[in-house]
């Protein structure tokens, strides 16, 4: 969902004891990777793709994870191959391991929820059924050599967005803003604890970066009716089948 995603041992690829204050798991997942379907591609005449890349390609934060999907943009793109580009901001919905998900989950089993600083951070989320239908709109009308940054329609702050999935998923903890400083040094803690932490402090820092991303009418470019944020949030964390179900990588 547009995230870190823990990785599968790929040969070659490098490992250490202390994953999350390295950069294989980035390489391994959105370099190696990719590089491997781009020769699959390649090797099956392959007429269409459409390429998932990521908002933060245009963002001012850097950590592993960006400048590792900005490398993956660049392979993909440079590859020949016909090509459509969708750079997604974040995204959240059913199965989500980290993110809007894990978020929600925490809320559900604390009774305080802290926020750090003021939580006057912008978000522009995008619900993943919206995302889903536009690639399915670029599988059957191709927009090759094209990139579109597909960014959730609506603004928020991340302290207002953190109240709406608390009221999505019903959960009854107190949502207090404390210190970023203090905040910082809790997940610092919390990494000394846990090699693989769900939050981390380059998260953290990302979280705070003032960016702000270019919003396109792909509505009507992709004919795909948009779904009210609060709907997508009902939908993501109510529903009574999948909203319980978390991916494990």
């Amino acid at each position: 969902m547009g995230g870190f995603i823990r990785r599968r041992n790929l040969p070659g690829a490098q490992s250490r004891p202390n994953r999350r204050a390295h950069r294989s798991p980035f390489i391994a997942n959105n370099i190696t990777a990719t590089e491997r379907v781009i020769a699959a591609a390649k090797s099956a005449a392959i007429g269409n793709v459409v390429h998932i890349s990521s908002s933060v390609v245009n963002s001012a934060a850097h950590d592993f994870y960006t400048e590792s999907k900005k490398a993956q943009e660049k392979l993909v793109v440079s590859s020949g191959l016909p090509t459509t580009v969708l750079r997604p901001t974040l995204m959240f919905g059913w199965f989500d391991r980290k993110h809007l998900g894990w978020l929600a989950r925490f809320m559900q089993k604390t009774p305080v929820f802290p926020i750090p600083g003021d939580g006057r951070y912008l978000r522009q989320p995008l619900f993943v059924g919206d995302f889903c239908a536009i690639i399915s709109t670029c599988l059957n009308r191709p927009y090759h050599g094209r990139t579109f940054n597909i960014t959730g329609l609506e603004r928020i702050d991340y302290l207002e967005l953190m109240r709406w999935v608390k009221e999505a998923t019903g959960a009854r903890t107190a949502i207090v803003p404390i210190p970023y400083g203090l905040f910082r040094i809790l997940l610092q803690a919390y990494a000394l604890l846990d090699r693989n932490p769900p939050f981390t402090v380059k998260q953290l820092e990302a979280l705070v970066t003032p960016d702000v991303f270019e919003v396109i009418d792909w509505p009507d470019l992709f004919g795909v009716k948009p779904t009210p944020l609060k709907t997508a949030l009902n939908i993501a964390f109510r529903d009574p089948q999948f909203s319980q179900i978390a991916l494990e990588f």
